[in-house]
């Protein structure tokens, strides 16, 4: 079975050099952004819905930590984030042309 780059690119009939099937692969992505209560409730952000074949989550996760000053971790292919960072992360994820569902919600 081909991956998923020569998918896209046999679909767009462009160049893999231009680099839009990394854009295309971004685009499909909706990721669901939403908080729960932990021990001693304590707000955890979790950002779900990555597609493994085309984001480094543990690499994502440590930009994130880093940009949002909060410790954090990748857990079943989650990202788990200390705090309540649903707006922070949302916006994080606009900037990078992912779609994201904050809590579940339909994304704009």
């Amino acid at each position: 079975m081909a991956n998923d780059k020569d998918d896209l690119s046999s679909i767009t009939g462009l160049p893999e050099e231009l680099g839009i099937d990394e854009d295309l692969g971004r685009t499909e992505q909706r990721l669901v952004i939403r908080t729960e209560k932990r021990r001693y409730d304590k707000p955890v952000t979790v950002v779900e819905g990555f597609d493994p074949s085309e984001v480094d989550v543990k690499e994502l996760a440590s930009e994130l930590k880093r940009k949002m000053a909060t410790g954090g971790t990748v857990h079943e292919g989650a990202i788990e984030l200390q705090g309540d960072h649903r707006e922070r992360s949302s916006t994080y994820y606009r900037t990078r042309d992912i779609r994201s569902n904050r809590d579940g919600r339909r994304g704009r």
